[in-house]
C-alpha cells in the first residue's frame, strides 16, 4: 500500500458480503431477515446487466415463497411445461421425435421458469430493504484491497480494506473492452478490469466477524484464501442469443433440444414476453491471429492457443448458425436483445472456507455451463444453506460447530452438478452418429429431478440425524415417516388451519423466519386414547421449565416454532382439546390461532392426504424436526420419550441453558 493510501476510517460489522450476485443477494436477504448487522459490497456500478443467469428452478421458487415474493415472480416469468426433442431425418431435416413434460410433474407446485436477472435482483432488493428497515443496501462501486484473518483479534478477526471506486471506472470488461452485459463472470478467458489499477476516493478498514466471498468465478476472495479452482475448460464453443423470433418453427415457445445432421446443435429456451434464448453450438468460428497483438492479455493468449477467438463472434454469426440448424424451418429476428460466446469450463473449489471465518459461495466455488439452468439457483441455495448458520452463531443461539456443515453439505452438491454438467455438455456437443439420441434423452431425464433442486440430499451431520454411512443416492426414511426423507427438503402438502378451516399449502406456513420447527403429527387422537394421552404429555413437557424451549431463554420464539398436525375429523375435535403450548396467549391475552393444523377433507379444497404423502400412520403419528432452511433433520415417535430425544439432539448444537441466552446483536 502506498504512503498516500492510508485508510481514512475503521468500522466493525458482523458479516461482510463481497459480491452482489445471486449468492450475495440471498445471503443478505437471510441475514436481513434474521436481524444481523450486514454490509454487502460490489465493485460494479449500479447498472443491472442483461443476459446473465435467468432460470429459476422449482426449489428456489419454493424458497422465494417462504420469503414472501414468489407471487411477484409468477406474474412475470415464462414457465416451462413441455419440452421437445428434435433429430435429423434421412434427408437431414430436423423433425420432432418426442415431447415430454418439462421438469418432474408433481415434485413441486412450481415449474422451472425464466426471467431477466435484473427482475430477480429487484425482488431480492425489495425484500432486503423491508427486512432490514432500509439499513442494508448494496454499496457500489466498492472493491476489496486486502483481507487478513487474525484468530487472536477478538470478536472481529477478519480485517478487510475497502476502496470506493469512481463510477465510470467500475464497468467490467470482456474481450478487452467494457461491456454492459454478458456472461463475463462465469468462464475462464472472460476479462475483468484489474482491481489494483482502478483509482478510488479513499480507503476504509472493515473488521468483520465473518466474510462471505460471493464474487464470481474469478473470485478475489478465493484467491486471497489460496483456494484452488480445480477442473477443466473444454474446446466446445457456444453462442447465446436473446431475440424476438420471426419463424415458422412450431415449438418456439417450448424448451427444445435439437440435433442437426451437419450444422451443430441448439437449445431453445422461451423467455418472458416474446423473447427466446438460443444456445447454439458454433462450428464455424473466426480464427484468432496466432501472433496476438498489442492488446492481447494472458487469458487471451490461452484462448488463442485453442484456435478460437470468441471476441470475433457476432450476433449475426450466431443467428446464421441457428438458421442452418433449424432447416427446413425459417428463422429471423425482429429484435436482438443480447448475445455472447463462451467456452464451457467446469470447476469446483478445493475448499469452501478458511478457519470458519471466511466463506466462498456460488460461482466462486463452482463453475459450469449454463445449459442445465443451475448457476444462479445453486449459488442462491449455497448461501440459503450458510447464512442462517452464521446468524445463529453471531446471535449466540448455536455453537460455531454448525458452520462446518456448510462445506460438508454444499460441496457434494457442487460435485454432483459438475458431474452432471460434464456428461450433459459432451453429449449435447456431439454429432448424431457419435452418440444415440436415446442416450442423450436418458441422461437428461435422469438429471431432471436433480436440476429441479428438490432432490438435494444432505449427509448425516450434527444438523441431520441419520446413519453416517447412508448413501445420498438412496433417500433415508425413518419407518415412522417412510415417505419423508431425512436430509431432504420437506415436500409440500395441503393442510387445514384448525381455528378457521382455511386450507393452506404447508410451505406457505413454513416461512423463512430462521426458526427450527418441531412438527408434532399426533395422528387421529380423537379415536385413539393413547395418542390423546401422548399429546397431553408432550404439551405438558414443552410447557414445563425444564423443556428445551425454556432452556433457550426468553427469546426461544426466535429459534423454535411448535406446530401440531392432527388427523381427526372435525366432528370429533374441540379447540380446547389441544395443549396450551400450541395455543399460547401473548402478554395482552391474545391467542395464537395458527399453530394447530388438520389433515382432513375441506369444504372448499382438496385436502386430507398429508399423512399419506409423508408415510405417517394416523394410528401412530410422528414428531418431525425441521431445520430453518426447510430440510428434514430428525424423526422420532410422538411420545414423551420422543420429544425429550428431540431436546437432547438440539442440545448438541444449540446453546441451551437455565439462564437466558445472549441474544443481542
Amino acid at each position: 500500500m502506498s504512503v498516500e493510501a492510508i485508510p481514512q476510517q475503521e468500522n466493525e460489522v458482523h458479516v461482510l458480503i463481497i459480491g452482489a450476485g445471486p449468492a450475495g443477494y440471498m445471503a443478505a436477504l437471510w441475514l436481513a431477515r434474521l436481524g444481523v448487522n450486514t454490509r454487502i459490497i460490489d465493485k460494479r456500478s449500479s447498472r443491472i446487466f442483461t443476459g446473465q443467469a435467468d432460470g429459476l428452478q422449482p426449489r428456489v421458487l419454493e424458497v422465494f415463497e417462504t420469503f414472501g415474493f414468489a407471487d411477484r415472480a409468477m406474474k412475470e416469468v415464462a414457465i416451462g411445461f413441455e419440452a421437445c426433442y428434435y433429430d435429423p431425418d434421412e434427408n437431414g431435416n430436423i423433425r420432432r421425435v418426442e415431447t415430454v413434460p418439462e421438469g418432474i410433474p408433481g415434485i413441486s407446485r412450481f415449474n422451472g421458469s425464466v426471467i431477466h436477472q435484473g427482475r430477480i435482483e429487484k425482488w431480492l432488493t425489495d425484500a432486503i430493504t423491508e427486512f432490514s428497515g432500509g439499513k442494508c443496501k448494496v454499496e457500489r462501486p466498492v472493491q476489496p484491497e486486502s483481507l487478513e484473518i487474525d484468530p487472536n483479534a477478538g470478536e472481529y478477526p477478519v480485517r478487510v480494506i475497502l476502496k470506493k471506486l469512481h463510477d465510470e471506472l467500475a464497468m467490467p470488461e470482456q474481450f478487452g473492452h467494457t461491456v454492459q452485459n454478458g456472461l463475463y463472470r462465469q468462464f475462464e478467458g472472460d476479462q475483468e478490469t484489474t482491481l489494483s489499477l482502478l483509482p478510488g476516493d479513499g480507503l476504509e478498514v472493515v473488521r468483520a466477524k465473518y466474510v462471505l466471498g460471493c464474487d464470481g468465478a474469478h473470485s478475489w476472495v478465493r484467491k486471497q484464501l489460496g483456494i484452488e479452482h480445480e477442473g477443466e475448460t473444454t474446446d466446445f464453443v457456444w453462442g447465446v442469443l436473446d431475440m424476438v423470433p420471426v419463424t415458422d418453427f412450431p415449438d418456439i415457445r417450448k424448451r427444445c433440444s435439437i440435433h442437426s445432421k451437419n450444422n451443430g446443435n441448439i437449445m431453445i429456451i422461451p423467455r418472458e414476453n416474446q423473447i427466446v434464448r438460443l444456445y447454439i453450438q458454433l462450428r464455424e468460428l473466426a480464427q484468432h491471429d496466432k501472433m496476438g497483438g498489442d492488446n492481447a492479455s494472458e487469458d487471451h493468449g490461452e484462448t488463442k492457443a485453442r484456435g478460437v477467438d470468441r471476441s470475433k463472434v457476432t450476433a449475426e454469426q450466431i443467428l446464421d448458425s441457428a438458421k442452418k440448424i433449424l432447416h427446413p424451418y425459417t428463422l429471423d429476428a425482429a429484435a436482438i436483445h443480447w448475445f455472447t460466446a463462451y467456452q464451457i469450463g467446469q470447476r469446483v473449489a478445493t475448499a469452501f472456507e478458511k478457519q470458519e471465518r471466511v466463506f466462498i459461495a456460488g460461482d466462486a466455488c463452482h463453475t459450469h455451463s449454463p445449459k442445465a439452468g443451475q448457476g444462479m439457483n445453486v449459488s442462491m441455495m449455497d448461501t440459503f444453506n450458510l447464512a442462517w448458520k452464521i446468524a445463529y452463531v453471531v446471535k449466540g443461539f448455536a455453537y460455531p460447530s454448525i458452520l462446518s456443515t456448510y462445506e460438508f453439505e454444499r460441496r457434494t452438491v457442487a460435485q454432483d452438478l459438475i458431474a452432471y454438467d460434464h456428461k450433459l455438455t459432451r453429449l449435447f456437443s456431439s454429432k448424431p452418429g457419435e452418440i444415440s439420441t436415446q442416450e442423450f434423452r436418458r441422461v437428461i431425464e435422469q438429471g431432471t429431478a436433480f436440476t429441479t433442486g428438490c432432490t438435494v440430499n444432505y449427509y448425516q451431520s450434527i444438523l441431520t440425524d441419520k446413519p453416517a454411512n447412508q448413501s445420498r443416492k438412496v433417500p433415508y426414511h425413518n419407518p415412522l415417516a417412510n415417505q419423508l426423507a431425512i436430509g431432504m427438503r420437506i415436500p409440500d402438502v395441503k393442510l387445514i388451519m384448525e381455528s378457521d378451516g382455511r386450507p393452506w399449502f404447508f410451505n406457505q406456513r413454513l416461512l423463512s423466519t430462521g426458526q427450527f420447527r418441531v412438527l408434532v403429527f399426533i395422528g387421529d387422537y380423537a379415536r385413539a386414547a393413547n395418542l390423546k394421552r401422548q399429546m397431553y404429555e408432550i404439551g405438558e413437557y414443552l410447557g414445563s421449565s425444564n423443556s428445551f424451549t425454556k432452556r433457550l431463554g426468553p427469546l426461544w420464539d426466535s429459534t423454535m416454532e411448535l406446530l401440531l398436525i392432527h388427523a381427526s375429523q372435525q366432528a370429533d375435535v374441540e379447540w380446547d382439546d389441544f395443549p396450551s403450548v400450541f395455543r399460547r396467549r401473548d402478554e395482552h391475552g391474545v391467542m395464537d390461532y395458527w399453530k394447530v393444523l388438520a389433515d382432513r377433507s375441506c369444504f372448499h379444497d382438496e385436502t386430507g392426504h398429508a399423512y399419506e404423502k409423508y408415510g405417517i400412520d394416523t394410528k401412530v403419528g410422528a414428531i418431525v424436526a425441521l431445520r430453518p432452511d426447510g430440510y428434514v433433520a430428525k424423526v422420532v415417535e410422538p411420545t414423551l420419550a420422543g420429544i425429550r430425544e428431540v431436546g437432547d439432539w438440539f442440545s448438541r448444537f444449540l446453546v441451551l441453558s437455565p439462564s437466558p441466552v445472549k441474544a443481542s446483536i
